[in-house]
């Protein structure tokens, strides 16, 4: 391996964290487009940060998604052939568009790419798309993570609520003294307070019990 390429690779910033291209280095990529030089081209790039990298073609039914990066040919149908739902990407995805050939603003807008390389590649443009798109898949997935905790807390508290209602009910308890019976338990049995609500919960839904009636 020569010099120029070990260098980048091993760099790392004054706070001895990995460098952009270190981090890279951890990936796989599939490339999902025909055998051409362009191709060729993109899969020595990838390569040169050694990621490691396969190539599809023909086009599948089903574009890969077991890889960090997706490069896909673009096609009319690339939303359908993706193996995942819009907004729930397990890979980052880059469309590769063609020079002159005319695409659908609509279809690209469907495959919710994080990027796009445009024919002819250059060495810049690979980079440029790889790096958007990993920092944009990373964003997204960030976003995800933060929603789902937010609807669990929604749970959670629905949940105490409902609790504090069946508490109130069959034992006559102010709402103030049925939050903290569910915290004591809670403490004394080293559990969250939503897990103890969602056993009392559980526990008076079984006889049918509803504090509403």
């Amino acid at each position: 391996m020569n010099e120029t390429l070990r260098k980048p690779v091993g760099s790392r910033d004054m706070g001895g964290r990995k460098s952009m291209v270190q981090e890279l280095a951890d990936l796989s990529a599939v490339v999902v487009a025909p055998v051409d030089d362009q191709t060729s081209l993109l899969l020595r790039e990838l390569q040169r940060f050694r990621m490691r990298v396969r190539q599809v073609w023909p086009m599948p039914e089903s574009v890969p998604g077991d890889a960090d990066v997706v490069y896909c040919d673009y096609c009319p149908d690339l939303a359908r052939r993706l193996p995942w739902i819009p907004g729930d990407a397990r890979s980052a995805l880059v469309v590769i568009v063609p020079q002159t050939e005319a695409i659908q603003a609509e279809a690209l807008s469907h495959a919710t790419p994080n990027a796009v390389l445009s024919r002819p590649f250059t060495s810049n443009a690979v980079l440029s798309s790889l790096v958007l798109a990993r920092s944009q898949f990373g964003y997204e997935k960030r976003l995800r993570s933060k929603i789902e905790k937010l609807d669990e807390n929604l749970r959670s508290m629905r949940t105490v609520e409902r609790a504090k209602a069946i508490l109130m009910a069959t034992r006559q308890m102010p709402e103030t003294e049925a939050y903290s019976f569910i915290r004591r338990q809670a403490m004394d049995r080293r559990v969250s307070a939503s897990a103890v609500a969602a056993a009392i919960v559980d526990s008076f839904e079984l006889l049918g019990y509803d504090p509403q009636h």
